[in-house]
């Protein structure tokens, strides 16, 4: 195990104060704000799991799925800041400000950051009927027939759907969102022929491009993947500002001590650090992702930037 980790572990703990050096007394309730076996949760348990074995305590994922994310974060956001109450969420998180006006919550002020766990990206794919063979290739046919093709999203404000329209404006295409409430419905669709397209979590579109139900177009992250190196980015084929970064993060209550959450971040980094969870993110198509709780903060309060910016132009609205 890597030493600094070890040590950045120790020193967490020692700067506890003596009435909480005792943490965990009890189990840590991981709420995920999204359905079991979604990407959020599979990553989730996987690191969780072997976080329970440095902080010997149980960990116990929670799945509060409903309104995009924003009723299992604003629970969070609500909860006792003890450590004994977390949040792992999506990079839905940086999206939602941007969609909901009415959240009861303030994303970047209720809740604060322990650290990222994984990155993954989406796969651009369609039915293999459809005869295209690469993302310059859907784009042609969207140009042709403007307004009539469609994309299929896991929802408005998902990853998914923040993936394509940041697609669809590099592309400069007017293409017909149909929203569904995850993502097996969209892939399903879309493998069947009924809408296009639709960008994919890796996990759930890789065995059907394995099993030729789908053809991958694009990766749509910034970054090709491990499990399809030779797929070109959206990028890659000439798309400029199109790659989108799907990550899965844990947070915390805003008001949470700052010794409570390095601790928290050193046996998180030391979980990721594990050639067991390395090795289940690797088959996932996770890339481990670890960062300071300030660096965290920081990158969630860009994210909700740029997301406002990008739901304003290509307004996007609950529907």
């Amino acid at each position: 195990m890597n030493r600094s980790v070890l040590l950045a572990v120790a020193a967490a703990f020692a700067a506890l104060p003596v009435a909480a050096q005792s943490y965990p007394e009890e189990a840590i309730h991981i709420v995920v704000p999204f359905t079991p076996g979604s990407a959020t949760d599979v990553i989730t348990r996987t690191v969780g799991a072997q976080m329970a074995r440095t902080l010997g305590a149980p960990i116990i994922v929670e799945n509060r799925s409903g309104a995009g994310g924003t009723i299992g974060a604003g629970q969070v956001a609500r909860a006792h800041p003890d450590g004994y109450t977390l949040l792992a969420n999506s990079s839905g998180h940086t999206v939602n400000p941007a969609i909901y006006p009415d959240l009861n919550y303030d994303t970047a002020w209720d809740l604060r950051g322990i650290t990222l766990l994984a990155q993954q990206p989406n796969i651009l794919v369609a039915a293999p009927s459809k005869g295209w063979q690469t993302a310059g290739d859907f784009v042609a046919a969207a140009k042709a027939a403007p307004g009539k093709l469609t994309y299929a999203t896991a929802g408005t404000g998902s990853g998914t759907h923040m993936n394509a329209e940041k697609f669809r404006l590099s592309a400069g295409i007017g293409i017909v969102h149909v929203p569904y409430r995850g993502t097996p419905e969209a892939l399903n669709d879309t493998m069947n022929g009924l809408t296009d397209i639709c960008f994919c979590p890796i996990v759930a579109a890789l065995p059907m491009i394995k099993a030729g139900r789908v053809v991958a177009l694009a990766n749509g992250s910034p970054r090709r993947s491990t499990l399809l190196p030779d797929l070109a980015t959206t990028e890659e084929q000439g798309f400029a500002d199109s790659g989108y970064s799907f990550w899965v993060g844990l947070f915390a209550p805003a008001e949470m001590p700052t010794a409570l959450v390095e601790l928290l971040n050193a046996a998180t980094r030391k979980a990721l650090d594990s050639p067991e969870v390395r090795e289940r993110l690797q088959a996932l198509g996770a890339d481990p992702l670890p960062m300071t709780a300030q660096e965290l903060d920081r990158m969630v309060d860009r994210e909700i930037r740029e997301n406002i910016e990008l739901a304003r132009q290509a307004d996007i609205r609950l529907q």
